[in-house]
């Protein structure tokens, strides 16, 4: 056998997750291996009638302390950090009677889960792994002569490679799992950090940040063809949307299809679903269209009404179950993915009709109150932030000019406040009777949104035949102030009739001396809803 191969005669094997434990284990031992165990897992391999030696016979201590000290003894980590052809190691290994390791399989506590049902402070602790994650790394650094598994789904290759090699495994396995073992340590002790950083108050903000995650898809390419790509699903508690959610049909989701879904879920989340059914069209991470309705077909006809043209092969998300008639209606444009919380067993047998159109079933709406991180990269860093909380309905709006909105456009200054929250930076957004007629995104001064809203507000009017813009008698929304006249001039002259805007400006007398004059009702939320 040459050096390249280590064969396997000896494995400690220390699981919390136990599926696939017996099967594999009797496989090992079927091939010769010794096998060597703790605790729990001990006693369901004993039960299985396999041979299998307990660790404390090993290091001559029980377990101890509710099993919180039971493998952190020279007798497991001389065995497996022990250097193969090192004769001073050999040496102390025979000195102290320790036995070599060639195979770990540990998986850890299960910590992640255990936040994710909100369990309390204490029990989090006590789900926090120690031994085991010692051993992976012992396992891994040693991984020349060691090779350590910490997922069951890799239990058949190592059997598999075991057979083909006489077994033995080869350097390249030992060091790929050596890999995913550090990376699974590290996504772990990522957990915990961020965890413990909220829990003392320091959230997006502690002295050393860690990140880690567990692969869900390998992607095709990146946003473009010559990037790869990837998606993790982060620790904790999933927030609902694609990282939950089950796909029902269609092709793999892209890098931009996963991207755009999230996007588009999180604006129709706004709306709850107890009050009114809403639907969001997504294009490139914007929204081309939201509306409000007594029904989702309403709600979808009304949102595509406002840019038919950018909604076609985009994003649709809804707040309510998928039913059979507003299913009926979407798959008339070709429209690549539809997210939403449910769908009745109609409405997934019309969408079965377009096997390339994705249906995901969220199995919830996201809470746009809720705490969280976003996280940008930069040039050698990152940087973090408290996701952006804050909902229109809990803040006081400030009437700024003399005339104050109507009920009716109170109404859609709230409805367009919530998209343009959602709007990629600078936002404009025109909306009428719960529903978008207009939207300006991404440019690079504000007065070009909002023309661009505009714009869009004529050629939805051009569409249905309507002698006026559609901008005429509708709101507007501005993600941030207005920094001159210019863009409010520019919604007044569109024929808008009321405007909500965080207010803050330096010139924010000249912009309310200026709505007074175009007759504009004008209101103020103190809140800003950057977003770049």
């Amino acid at each position: 056998m040459s050096h390249d191969q280590v064969r396997v005669t000896r494995a400690l094997l220390s699981v919390s997750d136990k599926a696939g434990l017996v099967d594999f284990a009797k496989a090992l031992s079927a091939r010769g291996v010794a096998l060597v165990s703790t605790g729990g897992t001990h006693r369901e391999l004993v039960a299985a009638g396999l041979p299998v030696t307990e660790v404390a016979d090993l290091t001559g201590y029980p377990e101890m302390m509710d099993g919180r000290v039971k493998t952190l003894h020279p007798a497991v980590h001389g065995g497996l950090l022990a250097v193969r052809d090192n004769p001073e190691h050999q040496a102390a290994l025979a000195a102290h009677g320790i036995g070599a390791i060639d195979l770990l399989v540990v998986n850890l506590y299960p910590f992640e889960a255990t936040i994710a049902r909100d369990a309390s402070f204490d029990d989090c602790v006590e789900n926090i792994d120690v031994g085991g994650p010692a051993m992976i790394r012992a396992a891994a650094k040693n991984h020349a002569d060691v090779a350590v598994v910490v997922e069951v789904a890799d239990y058949a290759a190592i059997l598999a490679e075991l057979d083909a090699q006489d077994g033995a495994l080869c350097i390249g396995t030992r060091r790929r799992l050596a890999q995913k073992a550090f990376a699974r340590t590290a996504a772990y002790d990522a957990a915990i950090a961020n965890w413990m950083a909220g829990s003392v108050g320091q959230g997006a903000t502690p002295a050393f940040r860690a990140m880690g995650g567990q692969l869900a898809q390998s992607l095709r390419y990146g946003e473009n063809p010559h990037q790869r790509a990837a998606f993790y699903r982060a620790p904790g508690r999933v927030r609902p949307g694609v990282a939950s959610a089950r796909q029902l049909q269609g092709k793999e989701l892209s890098y931009n299809n996963l991207n755009d879904t999230d996007a588009a879920y999180e604006c129709v989340a706004e709306f709850d679903p107890a009050r009114v059914a809403a639907v969001a069209i997504i294009k490139h991470a914007n929204p081309c269209g939201v509306a409000e309705g007594a029904t989702l077909v309403e709600a979808y006809e009304r949102a595509l009404a406002c840019d038919p043209t950018s909604a076609f092969g985009g994003i649709v998300a809804l707040n309510r179950t998928l039913d059979a008639e507003a299913a009926a209606k979407i798959v008339e444009i070709f429209t690549e993915v539809i997210i939403v919380p449910d769908a009745s067993p109609e409405a997934i047998a019309i969408v079965a009709g377009k096997k390339n159109l994705r249906l995901l079933l969220a199995g919830g709406l996201p809470d746009p109150r809720a705490a969280g991180e976003t996280v940008k990269t930069l040039s050698g860093g990152f940087l973090v932030q408290g996701r952006d909380a804050a909902v229109i309905d809990d803040m006081p709006l400030t009437v700024v000019t003399q005339r104050a909105p109507t009920e009716r456009e109170y109404a859609d200054l709230r409805f367009a406040y919530r998209i343009a929250k959602h709007v990629k930076s600078n936002a404009i957004v025109y909306a009428r009777d719960g529903a978008t007629v207009g939207i300006g995104a991404g440019q690079m001064s504000r007065v070009d949104s909002s023309r661009i809203a505009a714009w869009k507000a004529g050629e939805g009017a051009a569409r249905i035949g309507a002698a006026e813009s559609l901008a005429k008698g509708a709101v507007v929304a501005s993600d941030a102030f207005f920094p001159f006249a210019d863009g409010l001039l520019a919604a007044a002259e569109a024929g808008a009739t009321a405007v909500i805007q965080p207010g803050g400006s330096m010139r924010d007398a000249e912009i309310i001396a200026a709505a007074d004059a175009a007759g504009l009702a004008m209101v103020f939320t103190g809140h800003r809803h950057f977003r770049h």
